[in-house]
Parts: structure tokens; C-alpha cells; sequence
């Protein structure tokens, strides 16, 4: 399978996630929207990709789950 993005790349995202794809890391629950930043965690194998979305400070707040094109990559030129 053909994949735009690889595991740790830094992506933002194009859309807010859904929150049946979003699993949060703390017990605070904050709303993940479109324009923020994350990093691939894991290739799903239906194509889809876990992404670790981190606060300022650098912590992990929440993982979601999205489509690829929903994702931008950061790291391109």
C-alpha cells in the first residue's frame, strides 16, 4: 500500500476531527480542530492514519484518527 505520509512526519490538519476518531491521552477533553498540528503515530491498514496531537508545552492531549486527505504535511519545502 501506497502511503503520502510516514511514521513521526509532522502534519497539520485540513479538517476538525470527528469525535468517534478521537481517542484523548488526558482527562480533559479539548475539541481538535482544523489548523492543528500532529505527528503520525501509527499507518492504519485501511489506509488511515493515527495522529498524536501535542498542547504548546509539548504534551500529548489526544489521538485521532484521519483520512489522508485531511492531513498536510509540514515538513515539504
Amino acid at each position: 500500500m501506497q502511503t503520502k505520509f510516514r511514521r513521526h512526519q509532522k502534519v497539520k490538519l485540513l479538517s476538525p476531527a470527528l469525535s468517534e476518531d478521537t481517542e484523548f491521552y488526558s482527562d480533559e477533553e479539548v475539541q481538535i480542530k482544523a489548523g492543528q498540528t500532529g505527528e503520525i503515530n501509527v499507518i492504519l491498514p485501511n489506509g488511515r492514519y493515527h495522529v498524536k496531537i501535542s498542547d504548546k508545552k509539548g504534551n500529548t492531549i489526544a489521538y485521532v484518527v484521519m483520512d489522508e486527505e485531511n492531513l498536510k504535511d509540514l515538513e515539504d519545502g
